[in-house]
């Protein structure tokens, strides 16, 4: 089944499910008329890809661990919010609430008749309403979702409540008189070294006087988590995980550092990959 369009909607694809990211790129080059920009597996994922390739359409599972689907159209910026398609396994409520607001969605399992469907009001929408009204429409969608009116979620988009806690975007190091101040999303891992924290970032080792736990309340959960009881890591930074011929974990990083893993730590660390 092939749709022949005159334009091409760019997409990117955000589920942490590999084989849902899989399927749903089958289907959308079965119908055409769609150039898939990314995918990603996470909402954090997504509010880095989405600014950087600005793309026409997300389509956008709405249960994912960390920033959820309806957390992520919350965060986005009005001048980068794309056309959102929910991919979803909600209930009849929910899907009923899309619906109404005209919201578009997709059930899972996908059907492409109701996928080609999807696509047909995004073009339309596009042709006819502005990025402030198809960003009113999600909102509406939350609000019932949440229970809450629009104008309330307004307010907290504005006052920054949706996005919850706030973290520094750097992070103050005394060293020798001198104060440094390293960007968070720059740094790779934290050790620690007895009273002292180890804070390895761009090829460069930072030492804090702090304690791990008054260091990780300055470091988003959603970014950064705790892989030993000595070793932070930043999830962005994480290439793979390995399991160790002695039952152990590591994590690799990018830059091929590897990282040992407490077994206790496995399940919550997967949760956020």
């Amino acid at each position: 089944m092939t749709t022949v369009t005159a334009e091409k909607l760019k997409a990117i694809i955000v589920d942490d499910e590999p084989l849902a990211r899989r399927g749903l790129r089958l289907r959308l080059e079965n119908l055409g008329g769609v150039e898939i920009l990314a995918e990603c597996r996470n909402g954090r994922e997504a509010l880095e890809k989405i600014p950087e390739l600005r793309p026409d359409i997300a389509f956008v599972d709405i249960q994912m661990p960390g920033i959820n689907g309806l957390q992520l159209v919350q965060a986005l910026p009005l001048e980068e919010l794309p056309q959102v398609v929910f991919v979803t396994a909600y209930d009849e409520y929910a899907v009923d609430a899309f619906e109404v607001n005209a919201v578009d969605y997709v059930l899972k399992p996908i059907e492409e008749e109701r996928l080609q469907r999807a696509i047909v009001r995004v073009r339309e929408k596009r042709a006819t309403e502005d990025l402030a009204a198809q960003r009113e429409q999600l909102l509406e969608a939350v609000a019932d979702l949440t229970q809450e009116s629009p104008e309330a979620l307004e307010k907290k988009l504005a006052s920054g409540d949706l996005s919850g806690p706030r973290y520094p975007e750097k992070i103050a190091i005394k060293d020798t008189g001198k104060i440094a101040l390293v960007p968070a999303r720059e740094i790779d891992w934290i050790d620690a070294a007895g009273d002292y924290m180890c804070i390895h970032a761009n090829g460069e080792t930072h030492v804090m006087r702090i304690t791990m736990k008054e260091l990780e309340q300055q470091l988003d959960p959603r970014v950064f988590q705790r892989i030993h009881r000595s070793t932070i890591v930043n999830l962005g930074r994480v290439s793979e995980i390995c399991a160790h011929i002695n039952g152990e974990y590591y994590l690799v990083l990018h830059n091929g550092e590897r990282l040992k893993m407490s077994r206790s730590y496995k399940s919550k660390v997967q949760h956020f990959l």
